[in-house]
């Protein structure tokens, strides 16, 4: 990194916003190591510091080979993340130093529940594993129960009906998996549900192609242009039930969220809360909505505009295959650590793209992400939850989804698994 990127970040990371923001960020920071101190976290406290020193002396050993059996580990620790939970949703995630959750674990969460159904149920194809496939439909019913009257989903972890507040991302996300699980089942139910939530997201888009309700997660006063992934979900159903509205409202959504890429590649507005600097996260959603509806609708033009972003982007890897979390327009790179989620997705892409042009050197870029990954991923502990998961960030105490495990993170890094399994064939 840069002497000039370094200063840049570290005024714009720490001594940005106002002191009272900065007070309450420096205390949860406190508490959370406070927590690591805990008796039940003496696991996970080894964890982190193990973590912690492999970040600060760059000493990650990339991991060749044992894809199944990561994948296979990946799938074991969503299943532990439903088995948590009350209800048939996956926990948000495994967060042993937050107090409020029930021995580390959170509630469901109805977002990214949603598209897990789609990857647990391509998993149980791939190995003929009919009990990973019914977690997956238990997880479809589950979202149907929890289903919004206006056919939308809610925002943040699952809550009583009267707190609920509606968000188009999440019920895209919810509209993938049950896209996937009426592709598995035929079951109408399925399909009903589905098509209440496809119409609640088209009525939902403005005149301009953007979606209005980005719910009250995010930072509010802008367009969210990773919602577009939402596109993919609605082109899908479009394709089920064989309905060209779906498909073009699809495409149009695509177009819009394309005015926002700048000459470089690089995507504006397409942050949960600091567009200055997305994540590699929603660059990564972003990324795989232009790729799959455009393949799916035979748009090269989509295609050449997710190239232009991955040629800059890939560059900014590192040998071994570590990939800062944000970068700023000029693709310098916006903080110390990684976000793990990010580093799936973007490997995802590069996949896709090699399948597309068959050019290897995309394969190649995907490899060394995939396996840097695996080299982080925990396959054994004294923490049962621990094993199988992908953290939020590279050190753990990184700016990601800090101290923890969220399930989309696991959730993607088994996608990227199965793809490096087809490619390495």
């Amino acid at each position: 990194m840069k002497p000039g990127t370094i200063a840049r970040n570290i005024r714009n990371n720490y001594f940005k916003g106002s002191l009272r923001r900065s007070y309450w960020s420096a205390a949860a920071f406190a508490g959370e190591i406070r927590a690591l101190f805990w008796p039940a976290n003496s696991a996970f406290r080894g964890e982190v510091i193990k973590n912690q020193l492999s970040h600060l002396f760059s000493s990650v050993v990339p991991v060749n080979g044992e894809t199944h059996e990561r994948a296979r580990a990946a799938v074991g620790w969503l299943m532990r993340g439903q088995a948590a939970t009350p209800d048939d949703g996956v926990s948000l995630g495994y967060f042993p130093c937050d107090k409020t959750a029930d021995k580390g674990w959170l509630a469901s969460y109805p977002e990214t529940t949603g598209y897990i159904i789609t990857s647990l149920l391509a998993y149980a194809k791939k190995y003929d594993d009919t009990a990973t496939a019914q977690a997956a439909m238990r997880m479809a019913a589950w979202e149907m129960a929890v289903q919004m009257p206006s056919g939308a989903v809610q925002g943040g972890p699952v809550c009583a009906p009267e707190r609920q507040t509606a968000a188009a991302f999440n019920t895209g996300m919810v509209l993938d998996g049950w896209c996937s699980a009426y592709a598995y089942s035929g079951d109408q139910q399925v399909l009903d549900a589905a098509r209440r939530a496809a119409d609640w997201l088209v009525n939902d888009v403005d005149e301009h192609g953007y979606f209005k309700t980005n719910g009250a997660y995010v930072s509010a006063g802008e367009i969210k242009t990773y919602t577009c992934l939402c596109a993919w979900a609605i082109y899908r159903f479009g394709d089920l039930v064989q309905e060209e509205r779906y498909r073009t409202a699809a495409v149009a959504i695509i177009e819009a969220a394309l005015r926002q890429q700048q000459p470089n590649g690089w995507f504006a507005h397409d942050c949960l809360s600091n567009s200055e600097a997305p994540l590699t996260h929603t660059i990564g959603y972003t990324l795989q909505a232009v790729f799959e509806v455009g393949v799916l609708a035979g748009r090269a033009d989509f295609i050449k505009a997710v190239r232009l972003t991955a040629d800059a982007l890939l560059p900014r890897i590192s040998d071994a295959g570590y990939l800062s979390g944000r970068f700023y327009s000029d693709w310098e790179p916006a903080v110390f650590s990684s976000c793990l989620t990010g580093s799936a997705q973007i490997a995802i892409v590069c996949y896709r793209l090699t399948e597309q042009t068959g050019e290897p050197t995309y394969r190649t870029h995907a490899d060394k992400l995939v396996n840097y990954l695996k080299a982080l991923q925990v396959t054994r502990s004294d923490d049962a939850a621990l094993v199988g998961a992908i953290a939020g960030s590279f050190p753990l105490f990184g700016s990601y989804m800090r101290a923890g495990y969220p399930n989309w993170a696991t959730k993607y890094y088994l996608d990227v698994l199965l793809l490096q399994i087809t490619h390495s064939r």
